[in-house]
């Protein structure tokens, strides 16, 4: 239950966020319900790639859609991707997957207490 609701919080802040910040907001809002919805380190992770790798993969899409894949297939033509308009939304939808999902694993790391202390 915490997952999906990660899940969900991620998304909506991170929608939220972008709406009046730069870019790299995604990682804070991750950052913040990791420390809200506490989890161990890899479902905290995989909580908010799969919310930003959803939310980034669909916003890519539909603007892209919107212009009938003209940039994306330009940009694929200048990478290694084969000129494949698909192929930039999935890097793009995973860089921010990345992104959002180190923004909380450093907050389950932060929010985890040392084994050391409870050792006093």
């Amino acid at each position: 239950m915490k997952f999906f609701v990660a899940v969900i919080l991620t998304a909506l802040l991170s929608f939220a966020g972008a709406l009046f910040f730069p870019w790299w907001i995604v990682a804070i809002a991750a950052f913040i319900v990791s420390v809200v919805v506490h989890q161990n380190a890899f479902p905290s992770f995989f909580a908010a790639f799969l919310a930003l790798f959803i939310l980034w993969g669909a916003q890519c899409y539909f603007i892209d859609n919107r212009n009938e894949h003209l940039l994306s297939t330009k940009v694929a033509s200048i990478l290694p991707l084969g000129g494949s308009f698909a192929a930039v939304i999935i890097v793009t939808a995973f860089i921010g997957g990345l992104v959002g999902g180190m923004g909380a694993l450093t907050a389950s790391f932060i929010r985890r207490e040392p084994e050391d202390s409870k050792k006093y």
